[in-house]
């Protein structure tokens, strides 16, 4: 929980991808926190830390598998210790993989599962061991519709968001009283990136009549759940455009 006279600290968002990621990283960065980029290939991310970093916020850019336990964990000493408390935590990794059960094999399955579900699991522990330390933080789990209802063709990913989902309410009610806000963002909705544009015939007539999420809109709802008082804190936010057309 953020408060007006307190010196903001670090965000992390896991899962820094070239879209909703980036999008966080830069709100975040907006808010005066010192934003931490991760994600599998670190490298990609150099572009967004030179345009943070010339904008005169501060920006660090790191490679982190979110699915080794090792990694995560170096990556939150690394960052307690050479860069600053963290105050702010997202997991933002994506999995989005449309398989039909017949073409669902064992390793296909898991590996859904490892980086939409047990991912979390990792990132959130870990935030939680430094939070509670301190007696505060925020973190943030990106969800999706899958989170709530599992689609034709989608059933890795829907058992890992609907797994990802339970571990939020489960940390939510395990930590709040900790004075850490725990928040869950279910994103029922195609969002503005290469992916939804791919997937969707129709993508630029439903970005053309607002049927479409932009990454940067979606991204100050992070900000708002962090800037909240913790006597009505949120768990979950259900985001959509103001005009469906699912």
């Amino acid at each position: 929980m953020a408060t007006m006279d307190s010196e903001p600290g670090v965000a992390l968002i896991m899962g820094a991808g070239d879209a909703i990621g980036s999008a966080i990283v830069r709100r975040f960065a907006e808010r005066g926190l010192t934003v931490c980029a991760a994600r599998r290939n670190g490298d990609k991310l150099q572009g967004l830390v030179d345009e943070l970093t010339a904008a005169g916020q501060r920006a660090h850019g790191f490679s982190c598998d979110a699915r080794k336990e090792e990694a995560v964990e170096a990556l939150f000493a690394q960052i307690e210790a050479e860069i600053g408390p963290l105050e702010v935590v997202v997991f933002n990794v994506g999995a989005n993989v449309p398989l039909g059960i017949l073409e669902t094999d064992v390793r296909k399955f898991y590996k859904i599962w490892e980086m939409a579900c047990f991912a979390g699991f990792l990132t959130g522990r870990e935030a939680a061991r430094y939070m509670t330390r301190r007696g505060r933080g925020t973190i943030i789990f990106t969800g999706a519709t899958a989170s709530v209802r599992g689609a034709a063709g989608f059933a890795a990913f829907a058992s890992a968001k609907h797994g990802l989902r339970a571990l939020a309410q489960s940390m939510a009610r395990e930590l709040g009283p900790q004075n850490i806000h725990v928040a869950h963002v279910i994103i029922d909705a195609g969002v503005d990136t290469e992916w939804v544009s791919n997937l969707l015939p129709n993508f630029e007539e439903l970005k053309a009549t607002g049927g479409i999420v932009d990454p940067h809109d979606l991204a100050a709802n992070y900000v708002t759940l962090y800037d909240q008082p913790r006597s009505c804190w949120t768990f979950e936010m259900d985001v959509r455009p103001w005009k469906e057309h699912w």
